[in-house]
């Protein structure tokens, strides 16, 4: 981490040192395991606005830590979201990947990851530097200890067409197929006929990390979302489930993400 988020993170220990506790109690009065707050002090993993909130109310700091993570945000070059997130990714031996609107970003291609920035949204640079990071991020699946990725999506993302983009759907469709081949990657798809069901309420991520503990990620149009709250995250981890089972076993599921790619061949 830079010297910055050193900063931060200098002030979090001092604060705990000036209270007399232990990592495991101080942990605890804001909810987070002992193990947690020393990967925090340490840099293992950053400080999630979650985090900095828990300790600014508890602590009664005046929101001190949450302002220090915000102008840090400012003082880099990628969103302090995105940020976070590509640390625990990085980090994470399993990662559970759901999927309401698009193939996950893992599993996109390039002509894909631009085709989903379209819109006017962001200009031509923007649109570079974001497809780039993306690309990037996908070095984790192909390292020599990748961690294990399950994503389910809806079926819809894989019928949903890209206007003026002939044969964008079939390269991805067979992008799907082929890395759903790995051992460490498994695709399931919910097919349409599941109806109404719980996913359709939004995409998430729930991230395993070395040391057995998990952190969230969910979003919308206005604002990335981090929850790594034991009990928020074990909430989480319950809707995982639930939308896990509605989804195909993962052969069927590559077998019908091979029908749909004939269906989008000319």
């Amino acid at each position: 981490m830079g010297t910055v988020t050193d900063y931060v993170l200098e002030e979090l220990r001092l604060l705990r040192a000036e209270t007399g506790l232990s990592q495991d109690d101080f942990g605890r009065a804001i909810g987070y395991s002992g193990s947690h707050v020393s990967s925090v002090e340490t840099g293992g993993r950053p400080p999630t606005k979650e985090y900095t909130r828990a300790v600014d109310n508890h602590h009664r700091t005046g929101e001190r830590f949450q302002r220090m993570l915000e102008r840090l945000g400012r003082l880099d070059a990628e969103p302090a979201w995105l940020r976070e997130w590509i640390e625990f990714e990085r980090e994470a031996t399993t990662l559970r990947w759901f999927e309401l609107a698009y193939v996950p970003g893992l599993l996109q291609t390039e002509r894909y990851a631009r085709a989903t920035l379209a819109g006017g949204r962001f200009d031509a640079e923007d649109v570079d530097r974001i497809v780039a990071s993306r690309l990037e991020r996908q070095a984790i699946l192909r390292r020599p200890r990748p961690p294990q990725l399950i994503a389910v999506l809806d079926e819809a993302v894989l019928r949903r067409p890209v206007l003026d983009q002939p044969g964008l759907m079939v390269e991805q469709c067979e992008h799907l197929v082929e890395l759903a081949a790995q051992e460490h990657i498994q695709v399931h798809v919910v097919p349409v006929d599941a109806g109404m069901y719980l996913g359709l309420a939004g995409q998430f991520i729930i991230a395993e990390m070395p040391d057995g503990e998990r952190v969230a990620h969910a979003d919308n149009q206005l604002i990335a979302q981090f929850v790594d709250a034991s009990t928020d995250v074990a909430k989480l981890a319950k809707t995982w489930e639930i939308v896990r089972n509605e989804a195909l076993p993962r052969r069927q599921s590559i077998e019908l993400i091979k029908e749909v790619a004939k269906a989008w061949t000319p």
